[in-house]
């Protein structure tokens, strides 16, 4: 992929981004905000709620030394629902940057919360197969949300090459994002407006909500010659009772089911039992989608353009096929679409 083809900042308006239409072999292209022309009337879109947190937090040794410790998933028996919440300690699994600095001990820093001088403190404990678990502890009568507010840092994609910006705290969230404890974004929701969505309503088509929490694991590329030895990561999902209802309802008149996103996709197929039922459920999900999968609810996907060798890209191919993709990819390319979080979309409909 050139380099220049990399979506380094999102347009000004969301829904202006280049769609790509693959329609049964066919492959056309149009403007986002025109995606209504393309959804049939009485399907059910699915859309991921998740919210992306303030997943940096940086700290400075006595000697001057910068460790970055970054939240990846709250440390049982905490669940996302209660940590943000917590006031006065907490645990998480973390990645930590210079980790080769911060052989032991405590690591603080004085921060402010609002009004209020706090000390927040983080000591590394055991290593495991995803990271390090980290502690935190505070001395005032604030939540660890209000802590993430008021001295996280929104974790943009590394392949951006530059630093995170203010408005990136807007721009780096769906316009429908909710429940929080993402450290990535489901990035094919970006390009939606509360104006497309209502367009959408109008038109016949009815949204549902689900949550999966986006780890770092969605973008670590596949280095196993043989797919079956990739260990997939975990992520939580929740599905509701009306999301469940609303899916089965849809599929049971005949109507279309159209993801937006492959977490969503990878929710509902987690969900669903081998008939394509589903009830309402939570926990974790580490299904790979690859070439051979058989669906079993998904009748359309939208999407953006992934990371090569990326377990993104395998997705997509198992529903459209591999050489449909990387024409779709190479059509892209040639017409100067852009790539990647920021970039622009592409709707599949196998």
């Amino acid at each position: 992929l050139p380099d220049e083809r990399i979506a380094k900042f999102p347009l000004s308006k969301r829904d202006e981004s280049k769609l790509l239409v693959y329609n049964s072999g066919e492959i056309t292209s149009d403007i986002f905000k025109n995606i209504t022309r393309y959804i049939p009337e009485n399907s059910l879109m699915i859309y991921n709620n998740t919210r992306v947190i303030q997943a940096r937090l940086h700290f400075h040794k006595e000697t001057g030394a910068l460790i970055e410790v970054f939240l990846l998933e709250p440390y049982s028996p905490c669940d996302y629902e209660q940590i943000f919440q917590q006031r006065g300690q907490c645990s998480w699994v973390c990645m930590i940057g210079n980790l080769k600095k911060w052989k032991e001990g405590e690591l603080c820093r004085v921060i402010e919360v609002g009004d209020k001088a706090v000390r927040l403190a983080v000591t590394r404990g055991e290593e495991i197969q995803t990271g390090h678990i980290c502690t935190f502890e505070w001395d005032a009568d604030v939540s660890f949300a209000e802590i993430l507010e008021a001295v996280g840092e929104l974790p943009i994609p590394p392949y951006l090459n530059r630093k995170t910006e203010e408005s990136d705290k807007a721009t780096y969230q769906t316009v429908y994002s909710k429940i929080k404890g993402s450290v990535a974004a489901p990035t094919a929701g970006l390009h939606f407006t509360p104006e497309l969505l209502d367009a959408l309503e109008k038109k016949g088509v009815k949204l549902a909500y689900v949550t999966l929490h986006v780890g770092l694991g969605t973008f670590r590329p596949v280095k196993e010659d043989n797919l079956l030895n990739h260990h997939m990561h975990t992520e939580y999902y929740q599905v509701s009772a009306e999301a469940a209802e609303m899916i089965n309802s849809t599929k049971a008149r005949g109507n279309r089911v159209i993801c937006v996103g492959t977490t969503s996709c990878r929710t509902i197929e987690s969900a669903a039992d081998e008939k394509g039922h589903l009830e309402e459920s939570s926990g974790d999900t580490s299904i790979f989608i690859y070439p051979g999968y058989q669906f079993k609810v998904l009748d359309g996907l939208i999407t953006n353009f992934h990371l090569p060798e990326s377990t993104l890209v395998m997705l997509v191919s198992a529903l459209a096929g591999r050489e449909h993709v990387l024409a779709a990819y190479e059509e892209a390319i040639k017409e100067r679409y852009r790539f990647f979080s920021f970039g622009d979309a592409m709707f599949i409909r196998p």
